[in-house]
């Protein structure tokens, strides 16, 4: 059984930054990565996405450019930079894992409880 853990949500204002990271524990040896998002009134939505070496990531195009993302296997830990934070950012934030080396926009397997990211103008 896999377990996510997601941190670093919080306020910040129009422009500014945020990290995310997220914790996995049990077994994730070779699990592509990636970081979902959902905002009041929306279904959720894909935003970032990591294969397993971190060779591979994959963007949506609202925040390509903008966020990175990033994993240290050694810490089993999955990272999203946040810069240049717009107000349309503000969401639930979620971590998954899937049982595959490679990224993807959409098929995973486990999946955190969310941290909350709230961008203020």
């Amino acid at each position: 059984q896999v377990s996510l853990v997601e941190s670093g949500g919080g306020l910040v204002q129009a422009g500014g930054s945020l990290r995310l990271s997220c914790a996995a524990s049990g077994r994730t040896f070779g699990y592509g990565m990636g970081w979902f998002r959902q905002a009041p009134g929306k279904e959720r939505e894909f935003v970032a996405a990591v294969n397993w070496s971190g060779a591979s990531t994959y963007y949506a195009a609202s925040v390509k450019g903008r966020f990175t993302i990033s994993r240290d296997n050694a810490k089993k830990t999955v990272y999203l930079q946040m810069d240049s934070l717009k107000l349309e950012d503000t969401a639930v934030y979620y971590c998954a894992a899937r049982r595959s080396s490679s990224g993807s926009t959409n098929e995973y397997d486990y999946w955190g409880q969310g941290t909350q990211v709230t961008v203020s103008s």
